[in-house]
């Protein structure tokens, strides 16, 4: 495989049931980098359906991935699509929730903790290191004493949707932007502001 390949995975649950859900924003950003390459999923043996592509005419190759199982079991797929794709952790994009951050909001880092999460826990399990970049797509916290695993399995509020919308595409700009700009560029641009 070519060194200019990236893998980007959006994390969620499988089923229509949790589709529209706070947990699900990273494969809905996924969704939307796949529609800018007119590229399609499709199931891959390593329990995952992905979509290829480049972004932009001699731009770096993207594999875009969505694990067939539930975001705690997201490091199998994401470990064994790297091996196969022969990509190394620095190249992975995480797209997922973050309660930490206010919704409307996008943060990139690369390494550091899980925060609670159990899905990025899982992949720097499986991956035996934490360093693949992240987009955190904020949704932030529930309102008063709703449990937080119980909130981000709930749909968007109306009064959210079209924020969302903006928030998501904000997403796959971030995600991109880290493939041909780097890190510290697409920091620059995305930190420091809500979703315009």
């Amino acid at each position: 495989m070519s060194s200019d390949s990236w893998l980007i995975v959006g994390l969620g649950n499988p089923g229509a049931k949790y589709e529209a859900t706070r947990h699900n924003v990273g494969q809905m950003a996924l969704d939307v980098l796949a529609e800018r390459m007119s590229a399609r999923f499709s199931p891959h043996r390593t329990h995952a359906r992905i979509a290829e592509g480049r972004s932009t005419p001699g731009g770096p190759k993207l594999i875009l991935a969505k694990s067939n199982g539930y975001m705690n079991t997201s490091g199998g797929p994401v470990s064994a699509l790297a091996r196969y794709f022969d990509v190394p952790v620095e190249r992975i994009i995480v797209l997922h929730d973050d309660l930490d951050l206010p919704f409307d909001t996008v943060k990139l880092k690369q390494g550091g903790g899980h925060g609670g999460h159990n899905g990025l826990r899982d992949i720097a399990k499986a991956m035996a290191s934490p360093e693949f970049q992240r987009v955190r797509i904020g949704v932030g916290r529930p309102p008063g004493q709703q449990d937080p695993a119980d909130y981000v399995l709930r749909p968007f509020a109306s009064s959210e949707r079209e924020s969302l919308a903006v928030l998501i595409e904000d997403a796959a700009d971030a995600a991109e932007m880290l493939t041909t700009d780097g890190l510290l560029a697409a920091q620059q641009r995305f930190h420091g502001r809500a979703a315009q």
